[in-house]
């Protein structure tokens, strides 16, 4: 586990609606001249892609997005986060950045790309 940590007043756990995740891909496809591709296993881990969104009130776009450029220094840098499907703690870090869209008054939606790591 990291030092930082997703922060006490952001939302603490991202929307059900929207949410996915993917596992990663492990696997070496080989395309064969005839007959079926051969497949074997290349890694025995690696990143779970995940994306979703969090409702956000007030200052709370202003927190993530300082939470996202200094904190982890541009996305960059590890933090521990309940994983959004298993409630359990869990190794993150931003795939991309947040994206914010207004849904009403103060209130927006920032999605998140992140990814879980081994």
């Amino acid at each position: 586990m990291t030092d930082i940590v997703w922060p006490i007043g952001l939302p603490q756990r991202m929307n059900a609606s929207g949410f996915t995740e993917t596992l990663p891909d492990l696997a070496l496809r080989t395309e064969m001249e005839t007959g079926p591709r051969k497949a074997r296993r290349r890694f025995t881990t690696g990143p779970t892609a995940i994306e979703g969104s969090v409702t956000l009130r007030g200052s709370q776009p202003a927190l993530l997005e300082a939470f996202y450029r200094d904190t982890t220094a541009g996305g960059t840098l590890i933090f521990d986060w309940m994983h959004p499907r298993t409630g359990a703690l869990a190794s993150l870090r931003f795939a991309g950045p947040p994206a914010f869209a207004p849904m009403a008054g103060d209130v927006w939606r920032a999605t998140l790309k992140l990814e879980v790591l081994p």
